[in-house]
């Protein structure tokens, strides 16, 4: 069986070469070459969409796409034949995102951003100290108590919710069918209306689907208090932008952090560089895919053998 592997990560696939499958490097952001085009299997990580759309026009033989993403929305997008298998990385990610979530959570309750510029301008800010240490202010400043909710409640939740709670956050989950998952109680998306208003930390970790475009709109935001803040390291297409930016600016919404935006690299002429009170930080929450030679290795063997594929999606 030929194999391709993208040239942005290196993957411990001897394995598979001992058994005898081919296994070829190729450029993420260049056309498949002729001689590769008859690969059978694709992994895919930071690949562009000029790649993707190449390979699914050209390669005739490939019976299963591997990409090492959490989300597989630029793979789905490309055009791939409905013959062909195609697998997400969910998993992957977990840790990785978990901490960067958490490290936003912190950084945007704490209000860091205020204390990075007062640092720049090399002032002690004592207006921070008071509030941060009074009684009629204090618990915007702990996690201790508060009321985190997390819209998208999957792999990537189920390690960063006990992080929260050991905190002392009481977290509830929002996913499309109620329950307890992981330990946690998790509301349906239908029941997200009522549970806003006394939500003090907000994270998205939604996926990018024709049903989450936008789904952080003006209404979400109208139903939040003035004090909450809202953190999203899921997919940027999730978030009305200008429904955000309009909430930070009049002061419905006291603090936000994104790692992601709905055009990346975000452009210098982007509002969301001056909104008050954001943090953006590039898209770095993930970007270390762990286990994933064994995720590959795993579905290439099920692929043969005409078993079960780990995380397809299509």
């Amino acid at each position: 069986m030929k194999i391709l592997v993208p040239d942005t990560i290196e993957l411990d696939l001897a394995d598979l070469t001992a058994s005898g499958d081919e296994v070829a490097v190729y450029q993420v952001d260049q056309p498949i070459p002729g001689e590769l085009r008859d690969a059978e299997v694709l992994v895919v990580w930071r690949n562009t969409p000029e790649n993707l759309a190449d390979a699914a026009q050209q390669m005739a033989s490939l019976r299963l796409v591997q990409t090492l993403a959490a989300g597989p929305d630029s793979v789905l997008a490309a055009g791939f034949a409905g013959n062909v298998a195609i697998t997400s990385g969910r998993s992957l990610h977990d840790g990785p995102v978990a901490e960067h979530a958490l490290a936003l959570v912190l950084a945007a309750v704490r209000r860091l951003d205020v204390l990075f510029e007062s640092q720049k301008d090399a002032t002690w800010n004592a207006q921070y100290n008071t509030a941060q240490s009074s009684p009629e202010t204090e618990q915007l400043y702990t996690l201790d108590g508060a009321n985190v909710t997390i819209w998208g409640f999957g792999s990537i939740a189920g390690r960063l919710a006990p992080l929260l709670a050991a905190l002392g956050a009481k977290v509830t989950g929002v996913a499309h069918s109620k329950g307890e998952r992981y330990g946690f109680p998790v509301v349906s998306t239908d029941e997200l209306p009522h549970i806003l208003g006394s939500t003090d930390v907000l994270i998205s970790i939604l996926p990018a689907t024709a049903e989450t475009a936008d789904a952080l709109d003006a209404q979400v935001l109208a139903g939040l208090p003035a004090s909450a803040v809202f953190v999203n390291v899921g997919r940027g297409a999730t978030v009305d932008e200008d429904a955000l930016l309009a909430a930070l600016q009049e002061g419905r919404l006291r603090a936000a952090a994104l790692d992601v935006t709905k055009e990346e690299p975000l452009p210098e002429d982007s509002a969301l560089w001056n909104a008050p009170n954001l943090i953006v930080t590039p898209h770095v929450a993930g970007n270390r895919p762990k286990g994933s030679a064994k995720l590959v290795t795993a579905n290439i063997a099920a692929l043969k053998e005409g078993a079960a594929l780990t995380n397809q999606v299509a």
